[in-house]
């Protein structure tokens, strides 16, 4: 894994970030963005959806191709995200969202990710990027996560 970020395949990692995510409650307010706390939990699912479950389009090949050679290293790379960052459609929230089933399926996803272990990720296909190492599935789950949960303040 990458020096920079922490690894989700780890225990003790995913205890961590599971004690973040459940610090937050149904109030807990954002410190930039427009997302309120229920939105950036279901938006930080997608990630997981993507890998676990049948919910999203597949990006056509242009799009595949474009993802692949603009946005992949801004997702895998070790530079943070920006604050107020453009956000991908799939990963766009509109409306209310049921704020403890976002939360649970979050830590779920953690849990199932860890307990499926680097052996599991690397090479997996992501339906946007292509084959990924177990270290690029690593920054992407980790980054994205890390960078919603700071915004949240925890």
């Amino acid at each position: 894994m990458t020096p920079d970020h922490k690894n989700v395949f780890d225990p003790a990692v995913v205890a961590e970030l599971s004690a973040r995510i459940s610090a937050l409650t149904p109030v807990t307010l954002p410190l930039w963005g427009k997302m309120s706390v229920d939105q950036m939990l279901a938006h930080c699912n997608v990630s997981y959806e993507m890998v676990y479950e049948d919910r999203h389009a597949r990006p056509n090949w242009l799009m595949r191709w474009v993802l692949k050679t603009i946005v992949k290293s801004k997702v895998v790379g070790a530079t943070p995200y920006a604050k107020n960052s453009p956000t991908a459609p799939a990963f766009r929230m509109a409306g209310a969202k049921d704020f403890a089933l976002e939360q649970q399926r979050l830590l779920a996803f953690l849990e199932r990710v860890q307990r499926d272990g680097e052996r599991t990720f690397n090479g997996k296909e992501s339906a946007s990027f292509g084959p990924l190492t177990s270290s690029e599935w690593n920054v992407l789950f980790y980054k994205h996560l890390d960078h919603h949960l700071m915004q949240f303040g925890v």
